[in-house]
């Protein structure tokens, strides 16, 4: 029986780590060929090297997707080692918190380059070679879809006290997405965005008082959330419990099957639906 993602080309930002490596080992696991990311060259190595344990095929191109040239580089790592692009799957991201009158026009920025430009700038390279893509296999007289899932959050949908940046760059995500929907369903690309609640990864399992951090584009940003905040958001949550990274995965990867070859331009929340 083949695989449903055999021998497309999937990338994915944020992917050593947490959700974003849970999503690599899926779309592997199903035949992809995936480019890896991360900050950090260690943890995107390691990923690539598990997912060739597997039996799969994968490359890492590490940066910070912020970058101005990050883009044009992660398009090509694609291009030059696998020779398309199928799936984009736009993961990276962290929170940076305060209330707004002591956020920082830093803060505000950081997270909004992260959350939006990024994720703008790896579609916009991405676009000659969807629409080569796309042109070839309406020439050959191939029915192909191609898929890009952009990474949103319940804070976009509702907003969360405290996080004006995180909640606005995710509403962003949505319109993006429905924008892009439009534009890229004449080459047969399903776009659509999944929104996660509270999915358990080192930026949530920490305790936040105990003053744990992780160090992204040279800032030490506090992460993880309080145990009586994970007790009430499991109280909320009709499932009784956080999602996890393997949940939050599996989402991802329905938009990617041929299943959702008549979806787009929707966001789906993946919150055990809690809003």
């Amino acid at each position: 029986m083949s695989k449903k993602l055999e021998g497309k080309v999937a990338l994915v930002t944020g992917s050593g780590r947490g959700i974003g490596q849970a999503i690599a080992f899926k779309l592997a696991s199903e035949g992809a060929r995936v480019v890896i990311n991360d900050l950090d060259n260690e943890p995107a190595q390691e990923t690539v090297e598990q997912i060739r344990k597997m039996g799969g095929e994968a490359v890492a191109c590490c940066g910070n997707v912020s970058a101005p040239d990050f883009a044009e580089r992660y398009v090509k790592t694609a291009v030059d080692h696998f020779k398309g692009i199928d799936i984009i799957v736009n993961n990276a991201g962290y929170t940076w918190d305060d209330v707004i009158q002591k956020m920082s026009d830093e803060q505000w920025y950081a997270i909004m380059d992260c959350h939006m430009t990024a994720p703008f700038r790896i579609l916009r390279a991405a676009y000659p070679v969807i629409k080569a893509q796309a042109q070839a296999d309406a020439e050959a007289g191939r029915e192909v879809y191609r898929k890009v899932v952009n990474i949103s959050s319940v804070s976009g949908i509702n907003g969360n006290a405290g996080q004006i940046n995180y909640s606005g760059a995710k509403a962003g995500v949505t319109g993006m997405t429905r924008a892009l929907a439009r534009e890229w369903g004449r080459f047969k690309v399903n776009v659509n965005a999944v929104a996660f609640g509270f999915i358990l990864t080192r930026m949530t399992a920490a305790d936040a008082h105990a003053g744990a951090t992780v160090k992204i584009d040279g800032r030490d940003i506090r992460v993880g959330i309080n145990p009586e905040a994970v007790k009430t958001f499991s109280q909320r949550n009709p499932l009784g419990r956080p999602g996890t990274t393997e949940e939050a995965a599996g989402a991802v990867y329905l938009l990617c099957t041929p299943e959702s070859n008549y979806i787009t331009g929707q966001t789906l929340a993946v919150a055990g639906n809690v809003s």
